[in-house]
């Protein structure tokens, strides 16, 4: 049995990895919290400079609207592999996927509800 701690770590490497082989470019900065049976992912730094040109040169709005719906599809597209690789990693199944990205700050956010509570063992050495 892991610790919470190795499962964030876990889902950290399974979406840098994701990033990665889908997007292009891995995050510069990610993050996993496990509160419950709701697993927040925010990714810092996703953004690709081709991505960050098409933001520049559109209107804020559309290359906005654009990037999300671009994003959003890998995203929806990619859902069995992530799935896949949460319940890897936490022993429970995905019911919701959520996901969300600024175009400002380069952010992104995936947020997962699952099944149950992980279990997980006390990190604690004794």
């Amino acid at each position: 049995m892991k610790t919470q701690g190795e499962i964030e770590a876990a889902i950290c490497e399974g979406m840098s990895r994701f990033e990665q082989e889908f997007m292009g470019r891995g995050p510069k900065d990610i993050h996993t919290h496990l509160i419950g049976n709701l697993l927040v992912i925010r990714l810092q730094g996703v953004l690709t400079a081709a991505e960050q040109h098409l933001v520049k040169t559109l209107t804020p709005e559309k290359g906005r609207d654009l990037l999300k719906q671009v994003r959003t599809h890998l995203i929806e597209t990619a859902r069995p592999l992530l799935e896949a690789m949460i319940q890897e990693a936490t022993a429970a199944s995905v019911v919701s996927l959520h996901h969300d990205i600024s175009t400002l700050t380069g952010e992104e956010v995936v947020l997962f509800t699952l099944s149950e509570v992980p279990q997980s063992r006390d990190g604690t050495n004794k």
